[in-house]
C-alpha cells in the first residue's frame, strides 16, 4: 500500500474529523479530501501438486497453541468454513480480503473503504485485512492519511482480532500493514493484545502448511508489512511473501494483471481490485465487484501469473460478489 507524502496531524480540529471548522478551513479540509483519493494506494483455480515433504514452520511451542485438537479436516470439520481446503497449502487457497480494512462509514470514517467495522467484516467472511499504522496524539492507531479523517487503537482492533480467533478455532487469516510504526512498536501492541499464540512464521523456501495444520497447530494468522519485516521472525517483510497488481485504476476496462511489487516467484498474489474516481464509492464497488467483473479479472490474472489470488482484495466487499468469487476459485461452490 502506497499512501501521500502528507502528515499524518494537520492543523485541524482534534476533537473530531473536520468538527468545527470555519467555513475557509472547510474548504481546505474538502480539498485535501480529494487529494487523498487522487493518490490512493494500494490484496477457475486449479491446484498444484507438491511431493515436498518439508513440515511447517510455527513460532513457539505447540504446548501454548490455543488449539489442542489434532483435526485436519478428516473428522468433517471445516478450514476457513470448507471442509475441503482443510488440506490444501496455504498458497494454494483464496482469501476475500478488504482495502483499508479499517476506513469503515459505521465508526463515522471520513471518505471510507468499507460500510462495516473489522469485527463485522470477519463475521461476515472477511479473511484478509489491510491495515495503515500511524503515530498519533503519542500512541499507535490505525488511521488511513490523516488520523483526523478517522482512527482506531491499534491495540484495541488487535484484541478484536484476537478474540474472532479465539471464538473461531477453525479460521486462517492474513494482516498486511502499511506500516507508518516501528517493528518493534508493532510487535509491542501484538503483545499488548495477547496474540504471540497465534502468530505463524514462515521461512523463505518453506513449503507452506496446510490449512488443516495451521489451524491443528493454532498458528493461523499471517502477518506481513510493506515497509519493515522480522524480527521477530513472524513479522514478514510483504514484499519477500507476495506479488501484487497495481492498483490505481479508473474504470473496470483499465485493470491488469502486471506484476507491480514483490518478485516473480514469490509464493503468494495479492490482487488489488478496486477503482479510485478519485475516491472510492459503493457504485463504484458494485460494478468492480461484479461476478461478470471480479471473476474474469481473478482467472486472467491468474492465468497470466500462474498462481491463484490468494488475496482478493476489494472496496465495499457487501457490494457484488466477493465471496461467490472466491468459493469459485477455490472449487467449492458459487
Amino acid at each position: 500500500m502506497v499512501s501521500c507524502d502528507l502528515p499524518s496531524v494537520l492543523p485541524w480540529s482534534s476533537v473530531s474529523p473536520l468538527a468545527g471548522l470555519r467555513p475557509p478551513l472547510l474548504l481546505t479540509a474538502l480539498s485535501v479530501l480529494v487529494l487523498l483519493g487522487a493518490c490512493e494506494h494500494g490484496a477457475t483455480g486449479s491446484y498444484g501438486d507438491d511431493d515436498d515433504d518439508s513440515s511447517p514452520l510455527v513460532v513457539g511451542d505447540d504446548d501454548d497453541s490455543p488449539n489442542d485438537d489434532d483435526d485436519t479436516g478428516e473428522s468433517g470439520l471445516p478450514c476457513n468454513g470448507h471442509v475441503e481446503l482443510c488440506a490444501r497449502r496455504f498458497d494454494q487457497v483464496a482469501l476475500p480480503a478488504t482495502h483499508n480494512s479499517m476506513s469503515n462509514r459505521e465508526d463515522g470514517w471520513w471518505v471510507p473503504n468499507q460500510n462495516l467495522p473489522i469485527v463485522r467484516q470477519l463475521e461476515d467472511g472477511i479473511r484478509g485485512l489491510m491495515l495503515d499504522t500511524y503515530y498519533w496524539n503519542d500512541d499507535l492507531y490505525l488511521c488511513h492519511s490523516s488520523c483526523l479523517l478517522g482512527s482506531k487503537h491499534l491495540v484495541e482492533a488487535l484484541v478484536e482480532i484476537r478474540e474472532f480467533l479465539a471464538g473461531n478455532p477453525r479460521e486462517v487469516l492474513v494482516i498486511i500493514f502499511q506500516d507508518g510504526i516501528s517493528a518493534e512498536d508493532t510487535a509491542g501492541a501484538f503483545e499488548a493484545a495477547d496474540l504471540g499464540a497465534y502468530l505463524h512464521g514462515q521461512l523463505e523456501g518453506q513449503t507452506w502448511p496446510t490449512l488443516g495444520e495451521m489451524i491443528d497447530s493454532g498458528r493461523r494468522l499471517v502477518v506481513g508489512a510493506e515497509s519493515s519485516g522480522p524480527p521477530p521472525s513472524w513479522y514478514h517483510h510483504a514484499w519477500d511473501l507476495y506479488f501484487d497488481t497495481p492498483y490505481s485504476f479508473a474504470s473496470v476496462e483499465d485493470f491488469s494483471c502486471e506484476l507491480h511489487r514483490g518478485q516473480e516467484g514469490n509464493p503468494l498474489f495479492l490482487v488489488n481490485h478496486w477503482l479510485s474516481t478519485p475516491l472510492a464509492s459503493e457504485s463504484n464497488a458494485a460494478l468492480a465487484n461484479s461476478w461478470s467483473v471480479l471473476h474474469q479479472r481473478a482467472i486472467d490474472c491468474h492465468q497470466e501469473q500462474q498462481q491463484i489470488a490468494n488475496l482478493l482484495a476489494v472496496d465495499f466487499y457487501d457490494q457484488g460478489d466477493l465471496f461467490q468469487v472466491v468459493n469459485a476459485l477455490n472449487g467449492v461452490g458459487r
